[in-house]
């Protein structure tokens, strides 16, 4: 296929030309006097991100699932009752990693295409008298369903309960590119991953820790040794690794960090809701609906497109695919086959998007689902077109 693929799937992400020549250098000793001057302001840098200035990050060779296997493993006890909301594969598989550490896992079961129910939160803990819920998962972006749940919400009903549970975040598609505010929200365990709104190649977990967390990781039980918190805070201290780290990857976070920087990380925030909205007025000039069941949960990083009944969403995928060259995202588990999802995060403007627009509404028409030609690229066109500002454009709506 001559030209470029479209890539357009809520992680990984499109590499900006200035991360992958980063990446693309020969290698180095990672233990050589100058890595400190490397290492060291990237953990800095990081918690601005996380919007944190009493935690501690950490940054882990791994994908977002050590991210959640290191939180685990460091802070809780086998047995522990930990609550988890579920509604979507990402908070599923996250709740199966808890059940095979060996912890006791209660889940508060929600529609798929909704969030964090903050009313049935409140109640259970509430009713924990005994405090015998030691942590509690919340998924922030659920990427599966184009989901971002109140985290804010989260901890104001942790606080009216007086619960002293450690609140985890998985914010793998959220942090680095929707409002994260790690210190403001009371988390005590935030998980990231390099390919999302980092704008890199898979490889790299980093954790936000609080030092409530922290003091938990001196006393917990779980077993744990590569992605022991004690091992990496002493030699991060100092500015290198426990073990042999993927230097070419951290050159890679700080060409990373240097364009959310020059960005600025609200300016960040602003710029995915202005493109996520663009999109959302696609679908609805589509006459087609979301997965997330209420603008609440809206997702300004990924939507799920729920194709018409009597469509496979699988077939619009694979056209796409085959045909224009187009990488949209699949649904899955209980939304195989019902929603595309259309990932609008990292590195991304308004003409990269147009390209996912236009090639959705090519493989939709393809495949005999019924929308007219141009109809939602026309409609992003509009409302993006409003304004030379997206804050102001924002502010308009």
């Amino acid at each position: 296929m001559q030209g470029i693929r479209g890539l357009f799937v809520p992680g990984p992400t499109n590499v900006p030309e200035a991360i992958r020549k980063a990446i693309d250098v020969p290698m180095e000793d990672h233990r050589s006097p100058d890595v400190p001057a490397l290492v060291l302001p990237l953990f800095q840098d990081l918690k601005k991100v996380f919007h944190t200035e009493t935690g501690q990050v950490f940054v882990f060779p791994a994908t977002g699932t050590g991210g959640w296997e290191a939180s685990i493993t460091n802070t809780l006890s086998p047995g522990d009752k930990v609550l988890a909301p579920r509604f979507g594969q990402f908070s599923v598989l996250w709740v199966d990693l808890c059940q095979r550490l060996g912890l006791d896992v209660e889940t508060i079961d929600c529609e798929w295409g909704t969030g964090v129910p903050l009313d049935k939160l409140a109640e259970r803990l509430s009713a924990d008298k005994k405090r015998e819920i030691k942590a509690i998962l919340a998924c922030h972006n659920e990427t599966a369903t184009g989901v971002t749940s109140d985290i804010a919400g989260v901890r104001k009903v942790m606080d009216q309960c007086d619960h002293p549970a450690l609140l985890y975040v998985d914010g793998i598609s959220s942090i680095g590119s929707i409002e994260f505010r790690m210190d403001d929200w009371g988390v005590d365990l935030a998980v990231a991953g390099s390919q999302k709104g980092f704008m890199m190649p898979a490889g790299l977990a980093i954790i936000g820790v609080s030092q409530k967390a922290l003091e938990a990781s001196k006393t917990n039980g779980l077993r744990r040794c590569y992605f022991d918190f004690k091992d990496m805070t002493a030699t991060n201290a100092t500015g290198y690794f426990p073990y042999t780290p993927p230097m070419n990857m951290l050159r890679g976070l700080r060409a990373s960090l240097d364009r959310i920087n020059a960005e600025g990380i609200e300016n960040i925030w602003a710029r995915h809701k202005f493109l996520a909205e663009g999109v959302r007025r696609a679908v609805s000039a589509w006459d087609m609906t979301l997965c997330a069941k209420e603008p609440k949960w809206h997702s300004d990083t990924v939507s799920a497109i729920v194709v018409p009944e009597g469509h496979d969403a699988r077939k619009v995928i694979a056209r796409a695919y085959d045909r224009y060259g187009l990488s949209l995202g699949a649904g899955l588990s209980v939304v195989a086959g019902k929603v595309f999802r259309i990932g609008h995060l990292g590195d991304l403007n308004e003409l990269m998007l147009m390209m996912a627009l236009g090639g959705a509404e090519m493989s939709m028409r393809d495949v005999g689902i019924p929308i007219e030609a141009g109809s939602g690229v026309a409609a992003a066109e509009e409302f993006w077109r409003k304004s030379n500002s997206r804050s102001m454009a924002l502010a308009a709506e």
